[in-house]
């Protein structure tokens, strides 16, 4: 997705919901947010799973400093366990890194051929990989490949935003925002980046940013 398709469909959402037109006439369009494709970025989401993005980013920075360039899937599967648990992976995520990076050299997922594919096969491809849930695959779809219609209902972040914009009486589970989703058709992705845009506008969330 273009810095114009993304203009364009800010400017379609804001003509029919009034309550985005709001957020984006106080703040302004939303940045792309755009990462790059490829394992670098998949393992940084793999360490966002169910923390906070400063804490992400305090554990990869650390990872970076401890071998003094980024890894990539062979420089991670020489990467030892206690080195990774000093830096601050847990458990879990050193498992889904190297089964992620194995997945990669053995070719059982093939990253820069997955552009080729519909959302649908892409989000499956992803998802076959231990440690790549929905969560990381929308993320993935939306800032690493600027796919345009992609909901990640399982962002608390956007659950949270969602609320607040739309004056909800509570957060939506899944369920609910998945139905909530479909009205922002077939520009979810630019719907959920306005809703981040709010989220992160918040002072009371100091700290928290979209990594680069």
């Amino acid at each position: 997705m273009t810095k114009k398709r993304l203009a364009e469909g800010v400017e379609l959402l804001c003509s029919k919901d009034k309550r985005l037109r709001s957020v984006v006439d106080r703040l302004g369009s939303p940045p792309q947010w755009y990462r790059r494709p490829g394992f670098r970025t998949l393992l940084y989401l793999i360490l966002e799973q169910q923390v906070s993005l400063a804490s992400a980013r305090a554990i990869w920075n650390k990872l970076v400093a401890l071998k003094q360039s980024e890894p990539t899937p062979s420089k991670f599967l020489e990467i030892t366990d206690e080195e990774l648990r000093s830096v601050g992976f847990s458990r879990q995520k050193i498992r889904y890194g190297r089964l992620l990076s194995e997945a990669i050299i053995l070719r059982r997922i093939k990253l820069d051929q997955l552009q080729r594919f519909d959302d649908v096969n892409v989000h499956a491809k992803l998802t076959a990989i231990t440690g790549i849930g929905r969560w990381t695959a929308d993320v993935y779809m939306m800032e690493a490949m600027r796919r345009a219609d992609i909901w990640p209902v399982g962002d608390l972040a956007l659950a949270t935003s969602v609320t607040e914009v739309l004056g909800l009486q509570g957060r939506p589970n899944v369920a609910d925002l998945e139905i909530i989703g479909t009205r922002f058709k077939p520009w979810r992705s630019v719907a959920a980046r306005i809703f981040w845009h709010h989220y992160l506008s918040d002072p009371k969330r100091k700290g928290s940013s979209k990594p680069t």
